[in-house]
């Protein structure tokens, strides 16, 4: 016989572990969007596809990757081909308004970006950096995790599931925060990794 009361309780458990995975992977992503942007000496679309545009006078806000495509012609040189020719100042002022280092320079209907070689100390700047939008990531995804554990508290203290739920629901949610706290940390060696190599 199929006890009930584990099947109601798996439908709570569930979709709370799902919810719970989904911000967890939603944070991941910030934090990889961040860390994308962190020049490393080499051009990358990431160090300009999200930077934010105020496009056609001021009346739309678009980020670059929504504006043009994007592409790398060696390991030093980023070019910016815009869909519309007569957003190509806009995009020109943007990317020198968000004091990322780089010097765009409008070459006929492109920009194109060279990226400089990075000092040792430069280098080590950008660790730190990195090192503080990892820390971010960590913690944006611990407080998920206390979220998903309050619920599940909420849940045992309305007797909508057993204290044996709760604790197994809990540690599931210990499992999936240490999966992406390792994502984090492997994430951030190969930012370290990519900073360092001159």
């Amino acid at each position: 016989m199929v006890n009930k009361c584990a099947i109601i309780n798996l439908e709570m458990i569930d979709p709370l572990l799902s919810n719970t995975r989904d911000r967890m992977k939603k944070s991941i992503e910030v934090t990889q969007t961040d860390i994308a942007s962190i020049r490393s000496g080499r051009a990358t679309p990431a160090l300009v596809e999200n930077i934010v545009i105020s496009a056609y006078d001021g009346t739309q806000r678009l980020k670059i990757m929504e504006m043009a495509t994007i592409t790398t012609m060696d390991s030093k040189t980023i070019v910016i081909a815009p869909y519309d020719a007569s957003t190509i100042q806009e995009i020109e002022k943007g990317i020198l308004e968000t004091n990322t280092g780089v010097t765009p320079v409008v070459d006929g209907e492109i920009i194109r970006i060279t990226i400089p070689l990075l000092s040792q100390e430069r280098r080590l700047e950008y660790i730190k950096l990195a090192k503080a939008k990892l820390e971010a990531g960590r913690i944006m995804v611990r407080q998920v995790r206390q979220e998903g554990m309050k619920e599940l508290k909420k849940l045992e203290e309305a007797k909508e599931i057993s204290e044996d739920d709760q604790k197994n629901g809990e540690k599931r949610i210990q499992e999936l925060t240490d999966e992406m706290i390792a994502d984090i940390d492997a994430m951030g060696e190969r930012k370290e990794t990519e900073l360092m190599q001159v």
